[in-house]
């Protein structure tokens, strides 16, 4: 296989951390296997005419020293439509109108370039509205600005989780209980009057504390899991607000929700995603920069990053 030109679309790699970025695993697997990587911000994109063009900086070697871990070339102005084979989108939410900006432009050269996941799909699959499509795998869930039809839903449920649509990372991830007294406070936080956008809210799931499962998917298909525990008196399980990552093995409720999801996922060309699993119910499924692939590889489970190479390369025949 002729060695590919790859930009990544993403958070700036000189700040990532070695050991857990999805990213940096990515970038070191391709650079391992002979491919040309460039990164760049979304922000850097530039539409001029017909030309989609962006600068883009080299990178010319990685390394597991945190710090010193990448090396730069020159920058350069890249066509993305011509000088590149494939780009992936990798940059974290939030996913707010930067990122379905950028998901317009690189519609722009999906005919000619392999761009991953597909950003049409990306804009028109926000991770926590897409999942919607799959209501008999998930718990209870409410999506509005309604402050009464999310009083009711408290009412009804008892214990829920509210949190942001298009947040990430847990950030802004409340419990609420039917008699916590900050219930009409945080929605004043959360909600902008002037331009209230919808939040969340979930059935309070107790098996959370066995954990919440990430499952990745390659074109539809498993390829990794791993379980994250959330610390003591934490209601988020997400690693980097304390969750313990942990070994664990796919069940057999596990495949069903893949095998579900899995052609929508392919026909929307979503390739690269990962979905949260609590207590058998599907929470959330990721499309923009799903994680966890260091540490699905830690625990003795796939290279996910080989794997994903290895289909790009058949991709790109």
């Amino acid at each position: 296989m002729p060695a590919l030109r790859c930009a990544i679309q993403m958070d700036p790699l000189e700040d990532v951390a070695v050991e857990a970025d999805t990213s940096f695993a990515l970038a070191e697997a391709a650079l391992a296997k002979g491919h040309e990587i460039f990164t760049y911000a979304a922000a850097d994109l530039r539409l001029e005419g017909g030309t989609l063009s962006v600068a883009a900086r080299p990178v010319t070697a990685l390394s597991r020293v945190q710090g010193r871990h990448v090396q730069f070339g020159e920058g350069r102005v890249l066509d993305l439509a011509t000088d590149v084979d494939v780009v992936l989108v990798r940059q974290d939410p939030p996913y707010d109108m930067s990122y379905i900006t950028a998901c317009h432009l690189l519609e722009k050269i999906v005919d000619r370039t392999l761009v991953l996941n597909d950003p049409a799909e990306i804009r028109n699959a926000p991770e926590k509205i897409f999942v919607m499509d799959f209501p008999d795998l998930m718990p209870p869930t409410l999506i509005t600005a309604d402050e009464g039809a999310l009083a009711e839903f408290r009412r009804k449920h008892g214990d829920i989780i509210v949190k942001p649509l298009y947040g990430n990372g847990g950030a802004g991830v409340f419990r609420l209980t039917n008699d916590d007294q900050n219930f009409a406070s945080l929605l004043e936080m959360m909600l902008d009057p002037r331009r209230p956008v919808p939040l969340i809210a979930q059935g309070y799931l107790p098996k959370v504390r066995e954990g919440d499962k990430r499952i990745l998917l390659l074109d539809g298909e498993p390829v990794g899991a791993i379980n994250r525990v959330p610390a003591a008196g934490e209601a988020r399980s997400n690693m980097h607000v304390g969750g313990r990552a942990e070994k664990v093995e796919l069940t057999d409720r596990d495949r069903e929700i893949c095998a579900r999801i899995g052609p929508a996922l392919k026909a929307r060309r979503l390739v690269l995603t990962g979905i949260d699993v609590i207590g058998g119910l599907m929470t959330e499924i990721n499309v923009t920069s799903p994680t966890g692939v260091q540490e699905v590889k830690r625990f003795g489970g796939a290279d996910i990053p080989a794997l994903f190479w290895q289909w790009v390369e058949d991709a790109r025949g």
